[in-house]
């Protein structure tokens, strides 16, 4: 997982044959919010990671991290940054944003798709298994400068 200021990255797919994905990295208080995902997942099971998901026909990256964000964890965010978090798939493009202002208290509303959420601080997050471990300092980063 890489993190840059900017609004997307590709690795070698052409934007027209990858999957969009949008994904959101909630911070409050210096702490992220990951999911678990659930261990049926078919793709990155049992490990931690943003909350997020494609990008529907026809919609944007931001309105499709606010769509995730209100599906997955019943909360309407607010001015969603754009950074860029990359995963080493070429067949993905990554949107992601870091989002430090939202209504409501975030509750797993996603069973099927994640079996926790928890807050982890800059420190934590070394020792989770994350869905994309390559990219672990960028993400402490993001969340020591949200």
């Amino acid at each position: 997982m890489l993190v840059r200021v900017a609004p997307r990255i590709t690795y070698g797919a052409s934007v027209s044959s990858a999957i969009h994905i949008a994904a959101a990295l909630l911070v409050r208080e210096g702490r992220a919010l990951l999911a678990h995902r659930h261990p049926a997942r078919r793709w990155y099971p049992d490990c931690w990671d943003l909350v997020g998901g494609h990008v529907e026909d026809g919609e944007s990256p931001e309105e499709a991290v606010r769509r995730e964000c209100l599906e997955e964890l019943g909360v309407r965010v607010h001015d969603p940054r754009p950074i860029a978090l990359g995963v080493p798939d070429p067949t993905l493009v990554m949107h992601s944003f870091v989002v430090i202002r939202w209504d409501g208290e975030p509750t797993n509303t996603a069973p099927d798709e994640h079996d926790r959420l928890a807050w982890f601080g800059p420190d934590e997050l070394a020792g989770l298994d994350l869905a994309h471990p390559d990219g672990l300092g960028e993400l402490v980063t993001a969340v020591r400068s949200a």
